[in-house]
């Protein structure tokens, strides 16, 4: 299973960027899609995720400026990010999880960086 991400780039303070997570592999294969990321001397974060059945959960810091959607059409999902700031800089993370006979599987993609100029 292969993810592959994109939509980074050099952002403006308060502009907006999508993120997508695109595999090779069926939606319906996966429990869970995430993202997250990574700022230089830090831990990697979760952002945003969501569950088969539509529950999501937001890291605090970004609830209400980004959102998570799955599109299982196109085998994506994205991260849909609104009045960027610069504290959002960083590398992003598409995640994905299955479960199959009872064993877990996680899946990253490459991670995309995200810049955010004040």
């Amino acid at each position: 299973v292969q993810l592959q991400a994109s939509g980074g780039g050099k952002v403006q303070n308060g502009e907006s960027l999508r993120l997508s997570c695109t595999t090779s592999a069926s939606m319906h294969s996966f429990n869970a899609w995430a993202w997250y990321r990574q700022a230089p001397g830090n831990q990697r974060e979760l952002v945003a995720h969501t569950i088969s059945g539509g529950s999501t959960h937001y890291a605090d810091s970004v609830k209400g400026r980004f959102t998570i959607y799955i599109d299982n059409a196109k085998n994506s999902w994205y991260l849909y990010m609104t009045s960027l700031r610069p504290e959002d800089t960083a590398v992003y993370y598409c995640y994905a999880d299955q479960r199959v006979s009872g064993v877990e599987y996680d899946y990253w993609g490459r991670g995309t960086q995200v810049t955010v100029s004040s």
